[in-house]
């Protein structure tokens, strides 16, 4: 794995948004902030706060998990990283991997194992996108993370796409994405990472303690952008403060 350059959180905040906007939760935020998603400004802070608390409804409770120091990377994925690649254990693709979540044998077994029922549907829609990307680019991002550029990473957001990829051939998941990495030494505190009891055990209580969550309050943040710019500057940021 090789790394390219350093990305910032607004980055992959933006990016794992975009991936998600078309979900049912944004249906009343769309005509208000497709612009803002779909062609965001990085450098505009009132933008990145939207787009972390449009996120946050949604993913507030993933994005927690992840250890504070962690830094992200665009990196580039090299034939021989693929073996390293893990799914995240959840839904399907428990009944598909039997075992291993590593991105290889999740392929190798879809293309020689026959599947019934939901799981067989669930398939046929990740051989549809594999076909796709045979011969159309995308553009988005893959998320992974990591403790570092030579232990084992985990999709955090891209299963379909990057099995789908990988599919089709090794080739089309090496060029089809931008992938962002975020690799941290602590990463293995997180249940993203390393589903163990210690792990769920603190994200079950982290849920628990944001239920309501300050941080996706989408409404409580356009309204204090709003007192600043009726007062503007730093008036603006005392009287927001002074009011919660």
């Amino acid at each position: 794995m090789k790394k390219l350059r350093r990305a910032t959180e607004a980055e992959v905040i933006s990016e794992f948004l975009k991936n998600e906007f078309y979900q049912e939760e944004f249906q009343h935020d769309r005509e208000q902030f497709e612009r803002l998603v779909l062609d965001p400004d990085l450098t505009n802070e009132r933008e990145n706060a939207i787009r972390r608390a449009l996120l946050f409804r949604r993913r507030g409770h993933m994005w927690r998990e992840l250890p504070a120091d962690t830094q992200w990377w665009q990196v580039e994925l090299e034939i021989e990283d693929l073996a390293r690649v893990r799914v995240f254990p959840r839904a399907h693709w428990r009944r598909i991997a039997d075992g291993s979540f590593q991105l290889s044998d999740i392929v190798r077994r879809i293309r020689s194992e026959r599947f019934n029922g939901k799981t067989r549907l669930f398939i046929s829609k990740i051989q549809a996108l594999s076909y796709r990307l045979r011969v159309h680019h995308d553009h988005s991002s893959i998320l992974l993370i990591g403790v570092d550029e030579n232990s084992p990473v985990t999709i955090l957001e891209g299963n379909h796409r990057l099995t789908a990829a990988l599919l089709a051939s090794p080739s089309v998941l090496q060029t089809r994405f931008s992938v962002l990495c975020g690799f941290s030494p602590r990463m293995r505190e997180s249940c993203w990472y390393e589903t163990n009891l210690p792990n769920l055990w603190r994200y079950a209580k982290n849920r628990i303690k944001n239920l309501q969550d300050r941080e996706a309050d989408l409404k409580r943040l356009v309204r204090g952008y709003a007192v600043q710019d009726n007062y503007g500057g730093v008036t603006a940021r005392k009287a927001i403060t002074e009011s919660k």
